[in-house]
């Protein structure tokens, strides 16, 4: 009975072997060629733009879907994990490792990026650029179409003005509201940038009750959410004269 239960049928059973030659099909391969016409599970790439980034070859200031609440908010949950080490929270591209000596990251509110459509930073995650390695295999398109609306709205704050607020909601001075915090005034001043970087300009404007930004906030405050007041709109701002894409 113990040598029964010792068969090796499955072990010995016909099988192809990968990459190896068969006399069982006409062309001599083992391996059978896609059916003509269809698709494998996870390859319906039926929007070019959702998985490319690029409309005939170019990037497009638009999204591939609403940019509602909902997406701002897991835009800015998955750029708070992946993109602050090196951008930092407020995008100024004074990052915790550019802190200890790394190369300095883009400043999403210098001129050229505020400039750039919204699919270059969905095209720039998907594939990598200069120093910054791609994010593809860690962040899915969906998500980082996300993360692009949301730098669009962390680039809209820096610039927003009180006709921007809608009508009936109360604006207050960052400053005030730090103080109201328990923080002295400075701590809504504008960001401390690398030497080598470009200077971002300070917020000056926020809903009421917002907490004030800080590149680099105690871990005890609450993060500040910069689409507060700009948060369900992709419009975005101007693009500075003399501009490069």
């Amino acid at each position: 009975m113990l040598m029964a239960g010792c068969r090796q049928d499955m072990q010995n059973q016909p099988r192809m072997v990968p990459q190896r030659g068969t006399t069982l099909f006409a062309d001599g391969r083992s391996v059978r060629p896609q059916v003509e016409h269809t698709v494998a599970r996870g390859q319906l790439y039926e929007s070019e733009y959702f998985y490319t980034g690029l409309v005939n070859g170019k990037e497009a200031d638009m999204m591939p879907f609403p940019a509602t609440i909902q997406v701002l908010a897991r835009g800015q949950e998955r750029f708070n994990v992946y993109c602050t080490p090196c951008h930092s929270r407020v995008g100024n591209g004074a990052g915790m490792i550019v802190d200890r000596g790394y190369k300095p990251a883009g400043n999403f509110h210098d001129a050229k990026r505020i400039s750039e459509p919204l699919s270059h930073y969905f095209y720039v995650m998907t594939n990598g650029y200069g120093a910054m390695p791609d994010y593809k295999a860690q962040v899915t398109p969906e998500d980082r179409w996300a993360i692009a609306a949301y730098i669009r709205a962390l680039q809209l704050s820096q610039n927003a003005k009180t006709s921007d607020v809608p009508a009936g909601t109360q604006v207050e001075n960052l400053s005030s509201i730090a103080e109201r915090l328990g923080e002295p005034a400075s701590y809504a001043g504008p960001w401390p940038l690398p030497s080598t970087a470009v200077n971002a300009n300070p917020q000056t404007l926020i809903v009421a009750g917002a907490p004030a930004h800080s590149a680099n906030p105690p871990a005890s405050k609450n993060i500040p959410d910069p689409t507060t007041t700009r948060g369900q709109t992709t419009k975005p701002p101007a693009r500075p004269s003399g501009a490069q894409p």
